[in-house]
């Protein structure tokens, strides 16, 4: 299974790698790559693996860190690298518990399993799932994927990267970099700003290219059952350079109808009709309002950070939060999580949030948080921009959050680029 998000834009740009295998890295690759980057650059030695955080709180001047087994530890700074797709969602189907077979969710996937000779389902149909699907089918008896909702799948081809490529990249890192550079500013100039645009030429060119894919599909009937009625990258957009042609291989069988209950032996749908399966995998998604949560996280006078996001969450910037000085988010709330490569916005992100830091090392401050009026100015901004993406022509996604208001950033790459470079000053609470 790969990244949808091309190599060159999942690399960092202070540590170039010439020896990805192909365009879109399989996953393995990537967590090579990460794990050779923190051992190289000296990291692993200040990393307290396994260790769960249980509580922080803002006391006195410094954050208060309790982990899970007890611990305690204190810190001037905290910056919340969480992210967003890490608690998995599980759907509210009858009899989840009574399934006789494995069944798993596809972020927590049981490597013990063999799938060899197994009747397989699939729940789901986001880019995991059709990422299972392009692998498993043919290779397994049965592969039932059940469809609530289908997706717009844009044709990407994923070659292999050549000896002789890899080969130029590590005797030349300077043509690496240029091709990283051009790829970033060619999604930055078309998908990234496409998307945030609803009646922009680049969306309807997608919207083009991903309907001519679908018209590969021959049996006009499961090309009709795979047709969604929304535009293209209203959910987020699903990249694969073969789910339609898996879709119509022998072994594999789309299953529209709505899921009644899980029993023992398989899935009966409303129709009646028991799928018989051995093995089942939740394509369903993850709980993206969580964040840093269930970490349980006091500010200044004891506020309390599931008080402040009872309704949903928010941060200014995707950065900081009113009335919880020296603590920060990489990817937080109303993030660039849909258009942007996140490894660029962790980047940029964690530059921004150490020139906070150096306030207070150099003495100006002791505390640094946003203040309520700029975070309040912030999102009233954000929600009106959000009113021009694709993302509110139509469809439900998870980046829609309780109001139906794309909880994602609704403009550009380059004023995300502009915010990031130097914070303003002005928007902060500055408390010596």
């Amino acid at each position: 299974m790969a990244c949808d998000v091309p190599w060159h834009l999942y690399s960092y740009s202070f540590a170039p790698n010439p020896n990805w295998s192909h365009v879109f890295s399989p996953g393995q690759e990537i967590l090579s790559y990460f794990k050779d980057v923190a051992r190289t650059r000296g990291v692993e030695k200040h990393v307290k693996f396994n260790t769960g955080i249980r509580r922080i709180e803002f006391r006195d001047g410094r954050w208060r860190i309790e982990t899970e087994h007890g611990k305690e530890d204190e810190a001037d700074f905290v910056i919340a690298a969480t992210g967003v797709l890490h608690h998995p969602s599980y759907p509210n189907i009858e009899g989840l518990e009574d399934f006789d077979g494995p069944l798993f969710h596809t972020a927590r996937w049981d490597h013990s399993v063999s799938l060899e000779d197994k009747r397989v389902g699939i729940i789901g149909t986001g880019f995991s799932s059709v990422q299972i699907v392009s692998d498993l089918a043919g290779k397994v008896p049965e592969l039932h994927l059940f469809q609530r909702t289908p997706q717009w799948v844009m044709p990407t081809p994923n070659p292999e990267i050549d000896s002789a490529t890899q080969e130029l990249y590590r005797d030349d890192p300077e043509v690496m970099r240029a091709v990283r550079e051009n790829l970033a500013q060619t999604f930055a100039d078309n998908f990234a700003s496409a998307v945030v645009d609803a009646e922009s030429s680049q969306l309807a060119m997608l919207q083009q290219m991903c309907e001519a894919n679908l018209g590969t599909v021959t049996d006009p009937e499961l090309r009709e059952q795979l047709r969604p009625d929304y535009r293209a990258a209203c959910k987020r957009l699903v990249m694969s350079p073969n789910f339609y042609e898996a879709m119509q291989d022998p072994s594999v069988s789309l299953v529209t109808e709505k899921i009644s209950r899980i029993e023992a032996k398989g899935i009966r749908t409303v129709d009646g009709e028991l799928h018989e399966l051995e093995l089942i995998v939740l394509g369903t998604g993850f709980r993206v309002d969580r964040f840093m949560r269930p970490i349980e996280v006091v500010g200044r006078d004891g506020v309390a950070l599931d008080d402040v996001w009872a309704e949903r969450p928010s941060g200014y910037l995707a950065i900081s939060i009113p009335e919880f000085p020296n603590l920060f988010m990489l990817n937080g709330p109303n993030g660039p999580v849909g258009n942007f490569s996140l490894i660029d916005v962790a980047e940029l992100q964690f530059d921004y949030i150490m020139q906070l830091v150096e306030l207070v090392r150099a003495g100006r401050c002791q505390e640094v948080s946003v203040t309520h009026k700029a975070a309040d100015r912030f999102e009233e901004e954000r929600v009106e921009a959000a009113k021009n993406t694709v993302w509110m022509t139509g469809c439900r996604s998870w980046y829609l959050d309780d109001r139906g208001v794309p909880a994602a950033w609704p403009w550009a790459f380059g004023r995300f680029r502009d915010e990031m470079a130097k914070p303003k000053l002005e928007d902060y609470e500055l408390t010596p």
